[in-house]
C-alpha cells in the first residue's frame, strides 16, 4: 500500500510541475522580451524568484491532488480532481498568454478565471481532505498577488 502511494504522489507532483516546466519552457523567449521591454508595477519580485516559487506550489498542487485522488470515492473527489485538471489547462495556458502574446488585459481576465477555479477547487477539496484544501492556499494568495502583478502591467504598458 505504501508502494502505491508513492506513485500516486509522484505521479500527481510531477503531472503539476511537469505542467509548469513546459508552460515555462514554451514562454522562455516571451519572458526574456518581458524582463528587457515591459515596464514593470510596483512590488514586483526578481525574476529569479518566480520559478523558485512556482516549483513550490507546483509540488503543493500536486501533493494536495494525491491526497484527493487516494480518498475514499466520491461526488466530491471527482469535482475536486475535475476542477484541479481544469485549473491545472488553464495555469498552464496563462504564461503563453502573458508573456509570448504580451495580451496584458487577456492575461488578467484569465488569471481571474483560474483564481476562481482554484478557489472552488479549495472549496470543493475542504470537502473530501481538509488538509489537502489548505496546501492550496499558498496557491490561491499567489494568485491574488499575480494579478495585482498583471494589473499593474497592462495599466504601465499600455
Amino acid at each position: 500500500m505504501i508502494k502505491q502511494n508513492w506513485k500516486t504522489y509522484a505521479f500527481w507532483i510531477l503531472l503539476a510541475e511537469g505542467t509548469g516546466a513546459l508552460s515555462g519552457w514554451l514562454s522562455r523567449e516571451g519572458m526574456q522580451l518581458y524582463e528587457q521591454t515591459v515596464t514593470q508595477p510596483p512590488l514586483s519580485p526578481p525574476m529569479f524568484l518566480f520559478p523558485i516559487v512556482w516549483g513550490i506550489l507546483y509540488a503543493l498542487m500536486g501533493i494536495s491532488a494525491a491526497r484527493i485522488s487516494l480518498a475514499p470515492p466520491s461526488q466530491d473527489r471527482s469535482r475536486g480532481l475535475n476542477l484541479f485538471i481544469a485549473q491545472l489547462i488553464v495555469n498552464f495556458f496563462w504564461s503563453p498568454i502573458f508573456f509570448n502574446a504580451q495580451a496584458f488585459g487577456f492575461a488578467l481576465l484569465w488569471l481571474l478565471l483560474l483564481w476562481v477555479l482554484v478557489l472552488g477547487m479549495i472549496l470543493t477539496f475542504r470537502k473530501v481532505d481538509p488538509l489537502a484544501a489548505w496546501l492550496q492556499v499558498p496557491y490561491l494568495l499567489w494568485l491574488t498577488f499575480a494579478a495585482w502583478l498583471t494589473y499593474g502591467v497592462w495599466q504601465f504598458n499600455r
